[in-house]
């Protein structure tokens, strides 16, 4: 494919169905987890979200329901924490935003990763290593639930700071070591066979 605009766009295209074909993959995957969400609450949210026209942007979001409240069993977040104030972050219905805001605590960490890595020119933060972080995140929450998620705050600092120090943002790999070796210092047991068991 040649490099033209119709070739890039395509690809863009086709970015975009492999991002939503992962997005879903990663929902079915996490289908038995326990949502810290009630739905009821999502039903509201995605009531309220009718009005805009999709695919919204995260700073449409921010700008038109950033105040929303999401009450979960940890305390509650204003949606704008939830949602990276944005226009490179693209939701296509209400119901991708709810995805987005089942996990809270995971949606806060990326939110703060996406946030810190615009301001950086050129910087890709592509698809697969998002989904590389949450699962990761997911992981460490799932190891930290004693802590109120000071695992997953602790390795969003370390991102974040990594971004600002050196402009790139950390490996997966990288981010799977450090979450793995925050565990362990911990005192949580982490198995070979675990994602964080690297």
């Amino acid at each position: 494919m040649g490099d033209t605009k119709s070739g890039r766009d395509e690809q863009a295209d086709d970015e975009e169905q492999r991002q939503r074909e992962r997005e879903l993959a990663e929902a079915l995957d996490r289908g038995n987890e326990p949502e810290p969400v009630d739905p009821g609450t999502l039903v509201d949210l995605e009531a309220g979200l009718d009005d805009l026209e999709y695919p919204a942007t995260g700073t449409d979001l921010v700008a038109a329901v950033g105040e929303y409240e999401v009450p979960t069993s940890d305390g509650t977040y204003a949606l704008a924490d939830l949602i990276p104030d944005t226009e490179a972050e693209t939701f296509d219905s209400p119901a991708a935003v709810s995805v987005r805001v089942k996990r809270p605590t995971v949606a806060a960490a990326m939110t703060r990763i996406i946030e810190a890595s615009r301001d950086v020119s050129g910087l890709e933060f592509g698809a697969s290593q998002r989904a590389a972080y949450e699962k990761t995140f997911r992981a460490l929450r799932a190891v930290d639930t004693l802590d109120d998620d000071e695992g997953v705050v602790a390795i969003t600092d370390w991102i974040v700071d990594r971004i600002e120090a050196t402009d790139d943002l950390p490996g997966s790999r990288a981010v799977r070591r450090r979450a793995a070796k925050y565990a362990r210092a911990n005192d949580y047991s982490v198995s070979a066979d675990e994602w964080l068991g690297i």
